[in-house]
């Protein structure tokens, strides 16, 4: 017999650093397909357009609000992903709360958070395992020097994160 996970608000394990606060909900491993987040979003905080050439993510705001894009755009030679365009002609939504994104492999996507003020978001990926980026995230963000956008850009690549655009934020000035 199988035993699931019963949480109460506020539980998990905390993955916190250098901007990133990501509350860890259900791990990989044990019969996780998915590793499950709570993320809080800071403000001005822009994770720049990327692509998984094997994940999938599941993106759902709980409170705030988020600037959300999944789409092939038509040039993504295009350094802003705020002004991409699909063949369709979709652009980027800005999401409150019960807003989704579902990005599957090989599909470009960004989130930012434009406000002045936190956001919240339900974050799962698959396969199971991005708790293990997150960690490798934060203790770089820790360090007593910033790192270097070639060090954070490396680190992504190591877990099938393909940078398109430039990264915003905290992640831009190096925290």
């Amino acid at each position: 017999m199988s035993t699931g996970a019963m949480l109460e608000p506020g539980a998990g394990r905390l993955i916190s650093g250098g901007g990133l606060q990501a509350t860890l909900k259900v791990p990989g491993g044990a019969g996780a397909l998915t590793s499950t987040f709570e993320v809080v979003v800071p403000p001005r905080y822009d994770v720049g357009a990327h692509v998984h050439t094997q994940g999938e993510e599941l993106f759902y705001v709980v409170e705030g609000e988020l600037e959300l894009l999944a789409f092939e755009p038509l040039d993504r030679a295009e350094g802003d992903w705020h002004v991409w365009e699909s063949k369709s002609g979709q652009r980027f939504m800005r999401g409150g709360p019960g807003a989704l994104m579902f990005v599957p492999a090989g599909c470009p996507h960004a989130f930012a958070n434009p406000t002045d003020k936190p956001a919240t978001m339900l974050f799962q990926s698959a396969p199971s395992g991005h708790e293990n980026y997150f960690e490798e995230l934060t203790a770089l963000l820790r360090q007593s020097t910033p790192p270097s956008i070639e060090e954070i850009v490396e680190l992504r690549r190591r877990y099938d994160i393909e940078q398109l655009t430039p990264l915003g934020g905290d992640f831009a000035a190096g925290r």
